[in-house]
């Protein structure tokens, strides 16, 4: 059964499921909010940026690899999925995109137990061996890069999307005034 927007509730009140439900996939808190226009506008443009950069990127942009067995590369000592996020801090703007980036997480996770094969899913926003990270230096026209600076603004950008839905709809201060006088009044 599809939700119905509750009206009764107060939209100036912060709203932490319509905030997840942004994270989850941009534009969706607003959906459930019942703002389908700047919803469909978030979800639209911000996965468009994100799966665009990715296109850019030969889809082998987005990911979180394990570095920190290397110990030069966590010369401080972190725990190792911070030491992990701070060798690539791409995928820390990527993260907020919701669940288009989760595939990332689960290659993080499951990178040296399950076998490379080449099907698409085991494959998907998985960390590209040196050689394709070298390959796609080597022989390419800055399109690879240009596609992750696409990636990580999209998810920082959905960083305020969350905000709008968590927030709720802004409201200018002439319409507050009114509501208050409306409300004085009736009492």
């Amino acid at each position: 059964m599809p939700h119905v927007h509750d009206s009764s509730r107060d939209p100036r009140t912060p709203s932490p499921l319509a905030g997840f439900l942004s994270y989850l996939v941009p534009g969706l808190g607003q959906l459930y909010q019942g703002r389908i226009g700047k919803g469909l506008l978030f979800l639209v443009c911000l996965y468009g940026m994100f799966f665009y950069g990715m296109a850019l990127g030969n889809w082998k942009n987005v990911y979180l690899p394990n570095t920190a067995r290397d110990k030069s590369l966590n010369p401080w000592n972190l725990p190792v999925p911070v030491a992990n996020l701070y060798n690539h801090m791409h995928f820390a703007g990527q993260f907020w995109i919701g669940v288009a980036a989760w595939p990332a997480v689960y290659q993080y996770w499951t990178y040296d137990r399950e076998p490379r094969d080449h099907t698409t899913w085991s494959t998907f926003e998985r960390t590209p061996s040196e050689e394709e990270l070298n390959k796609l230096q080597r022989e390419s026209d800055k399109t690879w890069d240009l596609g992750w600076v696409y990636t990580v603004i999209a998810g920082v950008l959905n960083i305020l999307v969350i905000y709008d839905a968590f927030a709720g709809p802004a409201f200018a201060e002439a319409e507050r005034t009114r509501g208050t006088q409306q409300e004085s009044a009736a009492a």
